[in-house]
């Protein structure tokens, strides 16, 4: 194990917005992540959304997450404070996971995936079953799922409507147009900005090309024996995810053993941001189970 940073012990930061950057190499490649918490639980190591950063994380998730166990969030390689090139699989996503997981000296984790996340937290499930003791899968769906292939062409009007309106293409992707879904796409937002200092780096347009195109490789590849996945898991979604479409959700829940799903009412992709409160609630419930 080589840390170019040393990982935080108890005394870590308290909120998310002050955690520090930090790397690690995995086969040479250094992996940035932020680490808080208390070390008297099993780590949740989260994994997030296409084009995702850090600092696009939700703080308030995170906190909330972290009250009582150790939170450690990272970057893909290729994108943010990690170096190397974004790989084009979700394979080689997840056993890039797995070698972060072992360089910082982890024998048994949680797993919370987002969106791309959760795909990669279900792959390095499936691959690495015993260092997997808990998981969550939110916003996402299986190898071959209905509509993955097509976010593509979900998502490109919907950031160019994002330009032409001068909004985060967010508002548009990850919430539902009522007034409830943009109240919570504002809210959101805004906590995205709290961090002041030492803030990530932004995706590079190669890398968030070369991610669009694992996600679309993952929606046309053949379907995974999900029924392998023996870990408790919690799945959660909106009733109106236009982006991994929530039928995705009903799936996973039915083909993994006695997996837990919570759909939010008038919720998007991003529900869990819709409702930051209630899914930490429930995901620390789940996880001290």
């Amino acid at each position: 194990m080589t840390l170019l940073a040393s990982s935080n012990h108890p005394g870590s930061p308290s909120s998310f917005i002050h955690a520090a950057n930090q790397s690690v190499l995995v086969r040479g490649i250094p992996f940035a992540y932020r680490d808080l918490g208390p070390r008297t639980q099993v780590p949740l190591v989260m994994f997030n959304h296409w084009g995702a950063v850090l600092d696009n994380f939700d703080p308030r998730i995170i906190d909330g997450l972290a009250k009582n166990r150790r939170v450690i969030t990272t970057d893909y390689r290729g994108i943010g404070g990690s170096g190397g090139v974004a790989p084009l699989t979700v394979g080689e996503m997840a056993d890039d996971g797995i070698g972060f997981i072992r360089a910082l000296g982890l024998d048994k984790v949680d797993l919370l995936g987002f969106s791309l996340g959760g795909f990669v937290a279900q792959d390095i499930a499936l691959k690495a079953p015993e260092r997997v003791r808990r998981l969550i899968l939110t916003g996402t769906g299986p190898a071959g799922g209905t509509g993955i292939d097509n976010v593509g062409s979900v998502t490109w009007p919907l950031m160019l409507k994002g330009l032409l309106t001068l909004r985060d293409p967010k508002f548009y992707l990850f919430f539902t147009g009522t007034a409830n879904g943009q109240r919570a796409a504002s809210e959101y937002l805004q906590r995205l900005k709290e961090r002041q200092q030492d803030r990530d780096k932004g995706p590079t347009p190669r890398a968030f090309f070369r991610q669009l195109k694992a996600i679309t490789a993952w929606g046309k590849q053949a379907p995974q024996d999900l029924g392998r996945l023996q870990m408790p898991t919690l799945i959660a979604n909106g009733d109106n995810d236009i982006m991994v479409p929530t039928v995705n959700s009903l799936e996973l829940a039915k083909r993994i053993p006695d997996a837990q799903l919570v759909i939010y009412p008038d919720a998007g992709h991003g529900s869990i941001f819709q409702h930051p409160g209630d899914f930490v609630s429930k995901a620390l419930a789940f996880l001290d189970a």
